[in-house]
């Protein structure tokens, strides 16, 4: 059950703001970090502005 748990979360993009966090913190700490709402609007928009292979 917790196997399947962390699968639907991590398909359903629940942990991506967190791994950007770790990310620029790791790579980047000077750097200033996006808001969570900032983050995920930016990502809706390359997605849309660039929309690749994806199945919906």
């Amino acid at each position: 059950m917790r196997g399947l748990l962390w699968w639907i979360t991590s398909v359903m993009g629940d942990k991506d703001y967190e791994r950007y966090l770790a990310h620029m913190n790791r790579v980047h700490p000077n750097e200033p970090v996006l808001s969570e709402g900032q983050y995920w609007r930016e990502r809706y928009a390359e997605a849309d502005a660039h929309p690749g292979a994806r199945c919906c």
